[in-house]
Formats: C-alpha cells, structure tokens, sequence
C-alpha cells in the first residue's frame, strides 16, 4: 500500500466508495468524474503504479481485470463498452495506481 494513493485509501476503507463489485484482488467502483452513461473502474488491490510497471508475476491479475469487465458491463445492461488502461502521465494517467477504466452508454 502506498500512503498517498487514494485507490489504496478506498480498498482499506480509509476513504468510502460505493464498491460495484469487490474479491480479494480487485474492488470495482464509479468513476467519481464519470464520461459515459456508465463508467466504473476495476482497481487491483495489489499497488502497482502503471501497467509498465507490471511484469509476469502480475499476469494473472491482469487477466482478471479484462475478463471482468465484459461480466460486470452485462450486469451493468451495457450490450457494448470501450476499456481503456492510461499507462504515465504523458499517456493521461492521473492515479498512480494501476486501474481500468469501462465505459458505455453513450458517447465518451
């Protein structure tokens, strides 16, 4: 855990989140600056900062991550959606923590 990541905060509970969905490596939660109709994270409990960061020991979370999102879109009534991994700040990254964004609904 990092002590300034607020992903970290939200999985330890420090900071209150609605969770969509959450297991022992990943909690799911809205984006709180949504830019679709739907828009939710899928945020490893694991603190990796970026996806660069991530080596073949994290392959299975990663994997978990995608495979996610098509089950928690459908349960979302989304037909279609747009996932998106920002990786650095010159790749738009804000939250050093490495997440997915999943997006539907409309137009983002």
């Amino acid at each position: 855990m990092s002590t300034d990541c607020i992903f970290c905060k939200i999985v330890n509970g420090v900071i209150p989140a609605k969770r969509i969905y959450e297991d022992d490596d990943v909690i799911v939660i809205n984006d709180i600056k949504p830019m679709a109709k739907v828009h939710f994270l899928i945020v490893p409990k694991l603190h990796v900062e970026t996806l660069k960061d991530c080596d073949v020991t994290h392959q299975t979370l990663l994997g978990k991550v995608l495979l996610l999102a098509p089950k928690l879109a459908a349960e979302q009534s989304l037909s279609g959606f747009k996932t998106l991994i920002n990786t650095g700040r010159e790749g738009g990254q804000e939250v050093f923590h490495i997440h997915a964004h999943v997006f539907g609904g409309g137009k983002v």
